[in-house]
C-alpha cells in the first residue's frame, strides 16, 4: 500500500451556538423563521443548505397560503421518490403552529401507484377533489403540465424542491414549465435549493423570471456555526496511484461513521466491476462474517476485534438492495448511532439521504456535477449528539504519464479544484462590500476588531450572529440598478461557480507562468458576468465582477494565512478564516480594487497541489497544458481595449507595448489586435 499525499485544502471550524437547532414559539428553527417572514410573496426562492429544515419551511408556508392568502392547492414536487418522506405528515400544532400538516396517503404520488395505473392521472383527480395537498416526483408533475395544461394549476402553490433541477436552457422541460406557469402568473411558486447552481453551469432561470422571486438565504455558515455539536468541518482531494481498492484505507477510518460513493463503472477510476469493488473493500476491512438477516447488513470483524455493520447498496439484486435501504430508512433507528457504521453506495446515498451521524463522506472519483458535490457533503453535516468533525473526501486517480487517459485525468483534477474553491466560498461567512470614502461610517452590530473602526483606513467588521463580513474596499464600483444590488447580495457564490468551471480560466491560473492575473480577475470574470447577465449594462457588469473576484480572493488570501503556520492567527476558536481576512486587510497599505485584481485566484490551490500531488505528475500536467496556450480572441481582444480606454482616461495616454507592468503590455496588445483586425479587413 503506497502513502497516500494528504492535504485538506481546506478546515472550517465554527462556534457550537446552539441557535441553528433552537425553535421559536411557533416550533420555527432560525432559516425556517426567515422564510415564513416572507410567505406573503408570490415567488419565494430558499437557498439554504441540506439538514437546515427546507421541507418543514415549506410546510409552515403552504399551510399559511391555503388558509389565509386564498390559495385552493399545494402541490409539492420533488426530483425522485425517496425524497417524498420528507413531506410525510407532521404535528406541527404540538410545536405551536396553528396547523397540522397532512397529506392523503393516495396523494403521495411518491408512494402511491397512481389513478389507473398513470400517475398524472392521479394529479388531475386531486385538483377535482376537495383535498388540498399532493406531493409528487418532478417526472409526474412535468407529464401532468403536459397533459392537462398549466390553466389546470391557476390558483395553486408549486414547490419545487430541489429547484437546481430545473433549466434555463429550452430543452429543460420543467424549466421551460415553470417560464410558463410564471408568464401566466396564476400560482404561487415556492422553490427550494441547498445549491443554486448546475454541474453544467446551465443557468437555473432567465434572469427577467428570476427577478420576480424575493429571496431567503440561509448560508451553511450560519447553519453550521449555529449547530450544538458539529465545530469542524475539512473538505479535501487526495491523490493515489494505481487501484483506489488498494489503497483506500489510508483515508477511510474504520471507527468514524462513513458513506463511500465508488466511481461509476463509465468512470475512469472504476475497475468496471463494482461487485468486485465492494467486496475488495470489505476484505480490507477485516474478515466477512456474513450477513444480518434483519437489516441485509454485510458483517466485517477488524483486525482490532470491533465488528463493523456495513450497508451495500451497490448490489442490484432488488430483494438485498430493498431489504438494506428500508433498514437504512427504518424511523426506529433514526437516533441509534450503533445501527450502521459504513455505507457503500454508487448512485444512491445522495440528494434527500439522511443520516445523521455520518461523520465522512469519502468520494472515489470526480463527480462531473457540483451540485452533486455540494449534496454529498450534506450527508455529513448533519448536527448529531458527540459528533464535534465532519469531512468531505475527494478520492482521485494521479494522472499517470503512461496513460492514454492522462489529459481526462487532468480535467478531473481541474474539476477537484474548481469543487474546492466553491466550497470554501460556499462555507464562507457572506461578504458585504462597500467602497471606501471620506464619509465611510462603521454599520452598527459589526467588530472592527483590536481598536475599533478607523475612519483614516479600510475597515473589515465581522457580524457573529449574521456570519457576514463588512468590507470598505477603496475604489470599488457599486452597483446602481436593483437587479445588480440583488446579485451582489445574493448570487456571488453563482457567479464565482461559473468562473470556477470555466477549464480556460482555471488551466491558465494554475499552470501559466507567463500569466497576467488581469486577464482572469478582469478580462475572463468579465466575460463570464457579460454572459450571464446580460441585460445589466456594463458598468453593473463591472459593479457585479469587482464584488464576486473581490469574494473569491479575499477567501484565498485568508484561506492562505488560516492555515499557514502564522502564530499570531488563532487557530482555536472559529475566527481563523475571519483573522485571516482581516491580517491581509492589514497588511497592505490599501485594501483596493486594483490591488485584488492583481491577485491570481488559483495561486493557493496551486500551492496545495505541489504539496499533494508527486513532482513528476505536476510537471507533466503542467507540461500537457502549456501545450494549448491559449491564444488572444477577438471578444478578449476588445474587452483589453475597453481597459485600455479607462487606463487612457485616468493616465491621459495609452497603454504601451514595450511597458514593463505585465498588465498594461497585455492591454496594448489587445489595442493591436483588434487594429490588425481592421486593416486585414480593409485590405479584404
Amino acid at each position: 500500500m503506497t502513502e497516500t499525499r494528504a492535504v485538506p485544502s481546506v478546515s472550517v471550524t465554527y462556534a457550537q451556538t446552539g441557535n441553528a437547532t433552537k425553535s421559536n414559539e411557533l416550533g420555527m428553527r432560525p432559516m425556517q423563521e426567515r422564510a415564513y417572514d416572507k410567505r406573503g410573496e408570490q415567488y419565494l426562492l430558499i437557498k439554504s443548505p441540506p439538514a437546515s429544515g427546507k421541507s418543514r419551511a415549506l410546510m409552515f408556508i403552504a399551510l399559511d397560503k391555503l388558509h389565509n392568502q386564498g390559495v385552493r392547492k399545494s402541490i409539492i414536487t420533488v426530483p425522485e421518490k425517496s425524497i417524498g418522506s420528507s413531506f410525510a405528515d407532521e404535528p406541527l400544532t404540538k410545536y405551536g403552529f396553528y396547523y397540522d400538516w397532512h397529506v392523503e396517503p393516495k396523494w403521495n404520488l411518491c408512494n402511491a401507484p397512481g389513478e389507473e395505473g398513470s400517475k398524472a392521472a392521479s394529479v388531475k383527480a386531486f385538483l377535482d377533489s376537495d383535498d388540498r395537498t399532493l406531493v409528487c416526483p418532478h417526472a409526474t408533475f412535468r407529464n401532468a403540465v403536459e397533459k392537462f395544461g398549466i390553466e389546470a394549476f391557476d390558483g395553486c402553490l408549486i414547490a419545487v424542491d430541489e429547484f437546481h433541477h430545473v433549466s434555463a436552457n429550452p430543452d429543460n422541460k420543467l424549466g421551460a414549465q415553470l417560464a410558463e406557469l410564471i408568464a401566466r402568473d396564476k400560482v404561487h411558486i415556492v422553490a427550494m435549493t441547498g445549491s443554486y447552481f448546475r454541474g453544467d453551469a446551465e443557468a437555473v432561470l432567465m434572469p427577467h423570471d428570476e427577478a420576480k422571486f424575493e429571496t431567503v438565504t440561509y448560508t451553511y455558515y450560519e447553519q453550521l456555526n449555529g449547530y450544538k455539536w458539529l465545530k469542524t468541518l475539512d473538505i479535501g482531494y487526495y491523490f493515489y496511484s494505481g487501484s483506489y481498492s488498494d489503497e483506500i484505507l489510508s483515508v477511510l477510518d474504520p471507527s468514524q461513521k462513513t458513506i463511500v460513493h465508488i466511481p461509476s463503472v463509465n468512470s475512469r477510476e472504476s475497475t468496471k466491476d463494482k461487485i468486485k469493488e465492494v467486496e475488495h473493500i470489505l476484505d480490507e476491512l477485516g474478515d466477512w462474517e456474513g450477513t444480518d438477516p434483519e437489516t441485509g447488513f454485510q458483517l466485517v470483524r477488524t483486525p482490532d476485534g470491533r465488528l463493523l455493520r456495513i450497508a451495500d447498496l451497490v448490489n442490484d439484486d432488488p430483494a438485498k438492495r430493498d431489504r438494506v435501504s428500508a433498514a437504512l430508512k427504518d424511523p426506529k433507528q433514526k437516533n441509534n448511532r450503533d445501527h450502521v457504521d459504513i455505507i457503500i453506495a454508487l448512485g444512491m446515498a445522495k440528494e434527500g439521504f439522511d443520516w445523521i451521524w455520518c461523520e465522512h463522506a469519502l468520494t472515489v472519483g470526480y463527480r462531473s456535477s457540483l451540485t452533486e458535490i455540494v449534496q454529498i457533503i450534506g450527508r455529513a453535516t448533519r448536527d448529531a449528539e458527540g459528533k464535534t468533525r465532519a469531512r468531505f473526501t475527494n478520492l482521485i486517480a494521479e494522472p499517470d504519464a503512461s496513460e492514454g487517459a492522462v489529459v481526462e485525468a487532468i480535467n478531473d483534477t481541474l474539476k477537484a479544484i474548481a469543487a474546492s474553491l466553491l466550497m470554501e466560498q460556499v462555507l464562507a461567512p457572506r461578504f458585504n462590500f462597500t467602497p471606501k470614502n471620506p464619509k465611510s461610517e462603521p454599520v452598527d452590530g459589526f467588530d472592527y476588531g483590536e481598536g475599533g473602526y478607523d475612519p483614516n483606513k479600510c475597515n473589515v467588521g465581522f457580524n457573529e450572529e449574521q456570519g457576514a463580513f463588512q468590507i470598505e474596499i477603496k475604489g470599488l464600483a457599486e452597483p446602481k440598478t436593483k437587479e445588480a444590488e440583488r446579485i451582489c447580495k445574493e448570487d456571488l457564490n453563482e457567479v464565482i461557480t461559473a468562473f470556477a468551471q470555466d477549464k480556460t480560466a482555471i488551466e491558465q491560473g494554475l499552470f501559466n507562468e507567463e500569466l497576467v492575473p488581469e486577464e482572469l480577475t478582469q478580462v475572463r470574470m468579465g466575460k463570464i458576468i457579460k454572459d450571464r447577465y446580460p441585460e445589466l449594462n456594463e458598468a453593473d457588469q463591472e459593479a457585479v465582477r469587482q464584488h464576486a473576484i473581490a469574494a473569491l480572493n479575499l477567501t484565498q488570501k485568508a484561506k492562505a494565512i488560516a492555515s499557514g503556520d502564522d502564530p499570531s492567527v488563532d487557530q482555536k476558536g472559529n475566527t481563523a478564516l475571519i483573522e485571516g481576512v482581516r491580517k491581509f486587510a492589514l497588511s497592505v497599505t490599501e485594501l483596493d480594487i486594483d490591488l485584488i485584481d492583481r491577485i491570481n485566484p488559483f495561486g493557493e490551490a496551486y500551492a496545495i497541489l505541489a504539496k499533494t500531488m508527486s513532482e513528476e505528475s505536476l510537471k507533466q500536467v503542467a507540461s500537457v497544458i502549456a501545450g494549448k496556450k491559449v491564444s488572444m480572441s477577438p471578444d478578449e481582444a476588445r474587452d483589453l481595449a475597453k481597459r485600455a480606454l479607462k487606463f487612457k482616461q485616468e493616465r491621459g495616454r495609452l497603454p504601451s507595448i514595450t511597458a514593463s507592468d505585465a498588465w498594461e503590455k497585455r492591454m496594448a496588445e489587445g489595442v493591436a489586435y483588434l487594429a490588425r483586425m481592421k486593416a486585414e479587413a480593409a485590405n479584404g
